[in-house]
């Protein structure tokens, strides 16, 4: 440690450190623009300019490493001259258009400029003008104007986003930040670009214009997507959500969000919300109240369970429910005396069942400093945005990441924006192969016999050589996997090989309560059918939770027929879902719209408030599977709160974690020998814009290249 004077107060930082991060932690701040705590340091804005003793000159706190005995001043004549003269530079291109800048009331600029501004410009010349620029749906470059040139943005797409789309050309005056040939912004992360930028140069497309930031109620809520469960404060006016932001939570988002977190708020206030319940009578859509809903569809399920029996009843869940919703919805099947629910929609192997719940296998931050990853059946990052950043920047500081994935989830090395120590591209239907070439790799490095018949290949032999050798190791299994006919066995071979490395082994899990679903019981008993059963024709009477089996589940299109033959179908759905074949609509609240929980990939519970009301007649799910069991005369139907179901479902914990010896990712007892089947059909995953219901009808997303992609490929596909 290093001891230094700053403002007359001694403080201790680690050797290398910099002057200004000796200021964050005595408490001082030092006004900046370019220097941000993620990113690496470039000194361009020379705005946090200090008093250095014995230097000739003032000093950029960011750039000027401490040394023992340092004297620095932040607030000295000196310092704070320096300070204002480039702050006067700064402000003479500057357009001073703030009353009509959507950064207006949270720009560091513009703060800045009330203590370190003149009160009049010696500046007569005309400003400078940048034209602006086309870079996609999401993020607007209009007023280009105002860019300072912190290169911010510029930083975040090298280094967290891992793809360089933005850059700075020409000099001095004329220089400009650009694509440069003209190309969109294509990163599942650009959306960080508007939150670091510290000026309105780059501003959010889809809010631009639609209110002011002191207008916006400011609440708390969690990322109903993907496994993460990223932080986020959601900002209201009217009862309306106008635009979402990063809470920085380190261990779990940082300060950063995926662009389907920000911009799929869009989708709540679509034209196609379900504001009120329907039946469908003589082949027409009839609004209705909720009583008559609701009675129509307990004594629908009373007939079906007196002529068909109970198991004739099931219920496919969305794994992006709520922990309450699901319980609930649970317990409403298993009351009517069925074991028929299921939330592993896209899944083919159902057997991949053991004594605990699958899970990430390590902490969420804890994969920024792996030193050895194997990602297997997963498009990192499409599939989880968040953790492959966290993976990159694991990469950065000296990790190796290797890969086995199929052509479409790996195209090229580029296509993860993460530099692989080797990947391996392969059809699907040999994952298992390959793993067992991994293995059997493991087993001649470490002497031992291996677990299944394999030829070792080079490209295997390297990654058994790498997980052998180094310390802080995963192997993560991604949705591929998880879906896939041989996921069984899969996890079997990974456990081996992690039990040989001393490698963590664990899912990379699909949706935000993907691991809250198996926390409550959301899957078939002993005598139960699962989704696969289920979609294949097997109920009378199916409940479906904020789900679209066409979209959601490996069924697809077959899914529409084989629930167009049940007597009754009821969907609950924030959405005009599942017209082809539902019976009964009924409008639930997003998660915007209600309480609830989510329990993320490493089983972290999180709780969370609505911050607006439901729209029109939609009611929160859980009080409609309440008062749906209280008709059907099943008993444990008196919760008044979601926190009186979480209770239940809590028993006498009040951890923040799932109990750890609720985890686990042991392997079922499978052959390892035998060899794989034949014929098996590609694990169903979906694209990033097509994960749930909202991120498909988030226009925004879905003008995107990646959104246009998916759509395109299901238009070939139909």
């Amino acid at each position: 440690m290093i001891e230094i004077e700053l403002d007359g107060k001694k403080v201790e930082v680690a050797e290398g450190s910099m002057v200004m991060h000796a200021a964050d932690k005595a408490g001082t701040y030092i006004p900046h623009f370019c220097y941000h705590k993620k990113l690496s340091i470039a000194a361009n804005c020379r705005m946090c300019l200090v008093d250095v003793e014995k230097a000739p000159k003032p000093m950029p706190a960011c750039a000027t490493p401490v040394t023992q005995g340092m004297i620095v001043r932040t607030q000295s004549d000196k310092a704070v001259k320096a300070q204002k003269s480039v702050m006067e530079f700064l402000l003479i291109n500057h357009p001073l258009d703030c009353p009509i800048c959507d950064q207006g009331g949270e720009c560091q600029l513009q703060d800045l400029a009330v203590g370190y501004g003149g009160g009049a410009s010696r500046y007569q010349e005309e400003k400078r003008v940048v034209f602006h620029k086309d870079v996609g749906p999401l993020i607007s470059m209009e007023e280009m104007s105002r860019c300072i040139h912190c290169t911010r943005c510029v930083r975040f797409g090298q280094e967290v986003a891992g793809i360089m789309e933005l850059g700075m050309v020409n000099r001095g005056e004329h220089s400009e930040i650009t694509t440069v040939v003209g190309d969109t912004v294509d990163s599942e992360l650009s959306g960080n670009m508007i939150d670091i930028c510290p000026v309105g140069a780059l501003t959010s497309k889809p809010f631009r214009y639609s209110a002011r930031t002191w207008e916006l109620s400011r609440r708390k809520s969690v990322s109903p997507h993907d496994s993460t469960g990223a932080n986020l404060i959601v900002q209201v006016k009217n009862n309306r959500v106008m635009r979402v932001l990063p809470m920085e939570n380190e261990d779990v988002n940082e300060c950063w969000i995926a662009d389907r977190d920000r911009f799929s708020y869009e989708a709540l206030g679509s034209e196609q919300r379900l504001t009120q319940p329907m039946l469908k009578q003589g082949g027409q859509w009839q609004a209705v109240d909720w009583q008559t809903a609701l009675e129509y569809v307990a004594n629908g399920l009373k007939q079906i369970k007196g002529d068909h029996g109970a198991a004739a009843i099931g219920a496919l869940v969305s794994p992006h429910s709520t922990v309450e919703e699901l319980a609930l919805a649970g317990a409403l099947v298993r009351g009517l005396g069925s074991e028929n629910i299921d939330h592993r929609l896209r899944h083919a192997d159902f057997g991949n069942v053991g004594s605990g719940i699958r899970w990430l296998g390590t902490p969420i931050a804890s994969l920024s400093n792996l030193q050895r990853v194997l990602v297997v059946g997963s498009n990192l990052r499409k599939d989880h945005p968040l953790f492959a950043q966290r993976i990159r920047q694991s990469v950065r500081k000296g990790g190796k990441l290797f890969a086995i994935a199929s052509a479409e989830q790996l195209a090229a090395d580029a296509s993860w924006a993460i530099p692989l120590a080797g990947f391996q591209q392969v059809d699907a239907a040999d994952w298992y192969g390959a793993l067992a070439r991994i293995a059997a790799a493991v087993a001649a490095e470490k002497g031992v016999a291996a677990p299944a018949q394999a030829d070792v290949t080079d490209a295997a032999r390297g990654v058994a050589q790498a997980l052998v050798g180094g310390e802080r190791k995963a192997i993560l299994l991604g949705n591929g996997a998880a879906h896939h006919a041989e996921a069984s066995r899969l996890l079997a071979l990974a456990q081996w090989i992690g039990a040989q490395t001393g490698a963590s082994v664990g899912y990379l899990t699909e949706a935000a309560n993907t691991v809250g679903a198996q926390w409550v019981n959301a899957q078939p008993g002993a005598k139960g059918l699962n989704a696969g059963q289920m979609l294949a024709g097997g109920l009378k009477a199916a409940l479906l939770l904020n789900t679209e089996p066409v979209f959601d589940s490996a069924a697809g299109a077959r899914a529409a027929d084989a629930l167009g033959q049940a007597q009754m179908v009821v969907t609950l759905s924030p959405f005009k879902a599942n017209l082809e074949f539902s019976d009964v609509l009924l409008p639930i609240a997003p998660f915007s719209e209600t309480p609830g929980t989510f329990v993320n990939a490493e089983g972290r519970i999180q709780s969370f408030h609505a911050v607006v009301r439901p729209l029109g007649e939609a009611r929160p799910a859980w009080k409609v599977l309440r008062v749906l069991g209280n008709l059907l005369g099943l008993s444990g139907f008196d919760f008044e709160s979601t926190q009186d179901v979480m209770a239940k479902v809590r028993g006498s914990s009040a951890a923040d974690f799932v109990a750890a010896e609720r985890l686990s990712n042991d392997a079922p007892a499978v052959d390892l020998a035998s060899a794989p089947a034949a014929g098996q059909a590609a694990p169903v995953t979906a694209a990033i814009y097509q994960l749930d219901s909202l991120v498909r009808r988030a226009p925004s997303l879905q003008l995107t290249t990646d959104g246009r992609r998916a759509a395109a490929a299901q238009e070939v596909s139909a």
